[in-house]
């Protein structure tokens, strides 16, 4: 298999915690011995779809990496997002047949939690979509 090279999907809401998400996003990936070919930076997690089907329509991009933070607000407008954004994200996968893996955190979490989970979200996302995309051109061949 050709070297891996991945899309990433960045929300901008949060920036100061969802750009460190990013940075770790991109040297995991380095160090896993792949390439990040694009990244998108969007508005928000409900904004990824559109960016997500963009990065799946190229050749040269083997899986597309999430990264955002929901936070929990006065409201239940968190659990509507982050629910909405995941869902996308499935069906956009099995449509082009490409792994999307979910680095969003939250619903329900505080700002605190957020900082907390970045790394490890990262980390996570990138590692899914890397495992995906070797499991099923080991299993397509």
């Amino acid at each position: 298999m050709e070297k891996i090279r991945l899309g990433f999907v960045v929300a901008e809401f949060h920036y100061d915690i969802t750009s460190m998400m990013l940075e770790k996003g991109k040297e995991h990936a380095v160090f896993l011995g792949c390439e990040v070919g694009d990244v998108i930076k969007v508005p928000g997690s409900f904004d990824m779809p559109i960016a997500i089907q963009t990065l799946l329509k190229r050749d040269d991009i083997h899986g597309v990496v999430t990264l955002g933070a929901v936070i929990k607000g006065d409201t239940d407008h968190d659990q509507v997002v982050a629910q909405h954004a995941a869902r996308k994200m499935v069906d956009l996968s099995l449509e082009y047949q490409k792994p999307v893996t979910l680095g969003v955190s939250g619903p329900g979490m505080t700002r605190l939690e957020a900082v907390e989970r970045i790394e490890d979200f990262a980390r996570r996302s990138v590692e899914a979509c890397v495992k995906m995309i070797k499991r099923i051109h080991e299993h397509s061949q």
